[in-house]
């Protein structure tokens, strides 16, 4: 039990962190860029979103095992295969919540507006300076719906994990592929455990989304 929590708390973790690395630069770009194509990017970003996760999960284990294209520069490393492994979980866990990391931070790139960009650059700052001391001080409640969104929502991933980690014991095995085994081997009352946490987490991220939502609707001009 203390070995599948933490797994699961570490994964959601560094998915998390990645996520945020990663969907910075993208959101900001499908914010302010005026390309005709940058919906084309949009749509496949927010994919995740309909996707089955067992199709995702299927096509990223074929895409991280021994016999693929992509693995193939690796392997003179020593690593043949990404597939049942906490690295893979976490790639596929980074595709698989990636709109829920971008979406929000995009949402509050796009509230910013033009403006105070404007009066940055009036005053002389660098592109670079106005998104680090203007957008991104302004955008952060954006940041923190993201980073709450995308920690629980790999908290709560199946498809895609057991896909491609298979619920290998101590090394790929999250707490609800934990209780899938426990409800298949009859143990309900271990089973009722873990969903109750679950439970409990998840109406924990809902109440702080909206009181995250009420308290910046009213800081709002």
């Amino acid at each position: 039990m203390g070995e599948v929590l933490w797994l699961t708390i570490k994964l959601a973790g560094v998915t998390t962190l990645v996520l945020l690395a990663l969907a910075t630069p993208l959101a900001w770009w499908l914010a302010r860029s005026k390309a005709w194509w940058k919906e084309v990017i949009g749509a496949l970003v927010a994919l995740p979103i309909v996707l089955p996760p067992t199709v995702l999960g299927f096509y990223l284990l074929i895409a991280l095992g021994p016999h693929s294209p992509l693995m193939a520069p690796f392997q003179a490393f020593g690593v043949r295969t990404l597939a049942f492994t906490f690295e893979g979980l976490v790639i596929g866990s980074v595709i698989y919540s990636l709109p829920f990391a971008v979406q929000p931070i995009r949402n509050a790139f796009q509230a910013i507006g033009d403006r105070p960009l404007e009066v940055a650059a009036t005053l002389r700052a660098s592109p670079m300076d106005a998104f680090l001391t203007v957008a991104l001080p302004l955008a952060r409640p954006g940041f923190l719906v993201a980073a709450i969104l995308t920690f629980a929502h790999t908290i709560g991933e199946f498809g895609v994990v057991l896909m491609l980690g298979g619920g290998i014991p101590g090394k790929t095995e999250v707490l609800s592929i934990e209780i899938y085994k426990l409800v298949e081997s009859l143990e309900w009352d271990k089973a009722h455990q873990l969903s109750a946490l679950l439970l409990a987490f998840a109406f924990t991220v809902m109440l702080s989304l909206l009181l995250i939502e009420r308290r910046t609707g009213r800081l709002r001009p």
